[in-house]
């Protein structure tokens, strides 16, 4: 079975690209295992989102991060797994408290079936991953539980909003580094510890996949606004038809210069107000202020992987930062 679509990130180290193409495969192959029952049904709803696709993107920090310990280790591949299950597992619970009626360009689970049916076969594939975290030992279950308590901390920070006296942009920023960044950080995590890679290179891998995963979803807030659909992968202006105050809005609020701008992103916009709103905001210093942040984050991922062994990885991790810029356009 071949690997899913991943990350398009050229890889110039072509026994690196073989290893790395191998793992996601093999990855792959263990992560539609992993979620098979006795009970049709309950494969069908697990394996929904699995067969929907995706970029794999922690898998690939999974992979990078064991190259600088033995990549062949064994719980390298299982590892990389237990991160994909918690990930689409939060994706099944993200679609039900978002409403949500499309994932990865079909119909969500919540939507096909219903609300219960979601969030049980989230709870499924939390549970499946607990199973294959018991054989990689205490240090990787306590890192899963901290990061799992770190992303749904940040679900409730998000959900709940900033308080009174919180400035809203550093509100969101460690929204962002609990709920997306967590997980990124445990991929490189899990990859150096699965590997037996040296501690101080398990954490400036953390450190760099936490900035990487912030500065992705980032990138992804300048695409709603600037990005074509095809560029973003889901329709443009989506956070501003949901009301989501993403950082350049964030940006444009403080600033407070433009009173129609604040007046269409006091809340949700409406399908007619869409291009103005599209128009007058990418138009105005808020998105630069927030590629600007972008950058900063990238910046902070380089200054640790630039420490780490001169390898083919140390180069994927940099043209990996490289990639995040230039996406964001």
């Amino acid at each position: 079975m071949s690997a899913p679509p991943v990350v398009d990130l050229p890889i110039e180290d072509e026994r690196l690209a073989q290893d790395v193409a191998t793992g996601l495969a093999a990855v792959e192959k263990l992560l539609r295992s992993s979620v098979e029952s006795e009970d049709a049904f309950v494969t069908e709803a697990s394996k929904h989102l699995i067969e929907a696709g995706g970029k794999r993107f922690r898998t690939l920090m999974v992979l990078l991060a064991a190259q600088f310990g033995d990549p062949s280790a064994p719980g390298v591949v299982p590892g990389a797994v237990v991160i994909e299950l918690t990930h689409l597992g939060s994706l099944y619970h993200d679609d039900v408290m978002d409403e949500a009626p499309v994932r990865r360009g079909t119909p969500s689970a919540n939507a096909r079936w219903d609300n219960t049916v979601a969030i049980l076969t989230g709870d499924y594939l939390f549970a499946q991953a607990s199973d294959i975290l018991a054989d990689l030992g205490p240090e990787l279950i306590r890192i899963q539980a901290q990061t799992f308590s770190r992303l749904v901390q940040g679900q409730i920070r998000e959900t709940i909003g900033p308080r009174d006296d919180e400035d809203p942009v550093a509100h969101y920023l460690s929204v962002l580094s609990d709920k997306t960044g967590s997980l990124i950080a445990a991929s490189g995590r899990f990859g150096a510890l699965l590997s037996g890679a040296p501690a101080d290179v398990e954490e400036r891998l953390s450190r760099a996949c936490e900035a990487i995963g912030v500065a992705w979803q980032l990138g992804d807030d300048l695409l709603d606004v600037s990005s074509t659909g095809a560029q973003s992968g889901k329709t443009q202006g989506t956070d501003l038809r949901e009301g989501v105050k993403t950082l350049p809005v964030l940006y444009a609020l403080a600033a407070g210069d433009s009173p129609r701008l604040t007046a269409l992103l006091s809340g949700p916009v409406a399908d007619e107000d869409v291009e103005e709103t599209l128009t007058l905001l990418r138009a105005h210093p808020g998105m630069a202020r927030a590629r600007a942040e972008l950058v900063a984050w990238v910046d902070r991922a380089r200054t640790d992987i630039s420490g780490l062994p001169d390898i083919p990885a140390r180069d994927a991790f940099l043209a990996l930062c490289d990639y995040v810029v230039e996406r964001s356009g």
